[in-house]
């Protein structure tokens, strides 16, 4: 377990738990859905990232919100084809499912970031005399 668990570190725990799994998929199935899902995996981290390093948070933490709903039903379809044990299953299940809870999370956060701004702009428009302030409100986009 990563010391700060943050959002970054779960990700790359998650795939470094996935990745031996994948290697034991047959040839025919480890090229094709294994590699789907290592594929989708590593594009929700990249979408992390870029939030990570980006002004706006909410779209990128959108698709990577997305991407990890994908990886999970791959995820089901591989232990339906018995490609996954039980337990491999459970643990994927449960380390996706604290990913999908961290971005929404930190979605959360930047929803709320968005309205207390917007809120504390319209009160200081208001204070000015209905005239907006330098910037207000720029960062979110909201009017």
């Amino acid at each position: 377990m990563a010391e700060s668990d943050n959002l970054l570190t779960k990700m790359q725990d998650l795939l470094v738990y996935l990745i031996p799994q994948l290697n034991k998929f047959p040839r025919d199935q480890k090229f094709v859905l294994g590699d789907r899902i290592e594929t989708k995996l590593l594009a929700v981290q990249a979408d992390c990232l870029r939030a990570y390093y980006s002004r706006d948070k909410r779209g990128h933490l959108l698709e990577a919100n997305l991407q990890l709903e994908v990886a999970r039903h791959l995820v089901r379809l591989a232990h339906a084809l018995k490609l996954f044990s039980n337990h491999t299953c459970g643990v994927l299940a449960e380390k996706m499912d604290e990913m999908g809870r961290m971005i929404g999370g930190v979605r959360g956060m930047c929803v709320m970031w968005m309205i207390f701004s917007c809120s504390r702009m319209t009160r200081r428009n208001s204070q000015n005399g209905g005239r907006p302030s330098s910037g207000a409100c720029w960062r979110t986009g909201c009017t």
